[in-house]
């Protein structure tokens, strides 16, 4: 039964180091989108999704701070 016997902690780890560095990278499209335009190869696909959510979540973008503050809290842990 050693199939059964998994380290969750490792996963988690790994989990935790993969978003890590998928934020780094969504972060750092969205900055080359704002400077370079939504028309940049990969960068403009990643910063014309983020304006199209933030135009569904609405105007005033309330929802959208509250999920940036959730996200920020989760990555403060």
């Amino acid at each position: 039964m050693k199939f059964l016997n998994f380290d969750f902690s490792k996963i988690k780890k790994f989990l935790e180091r993969l978003t890590e560095v998928l934020l780094l990278v969504v972060a750092a499209s969205l900055l080359f989108g704002v400077l370079f335009g939504p028309d940049t190869a990969f960068v403009g696909s990643i910063y014309q999704n983020l304006v199209s959510i933030l135009a569904m979540v609405g105007q005033d973008g309330l929802i959208a701070l509250v999920s940036v503050l959730v996200i920020l809290a989760v990555l403060k842990k």
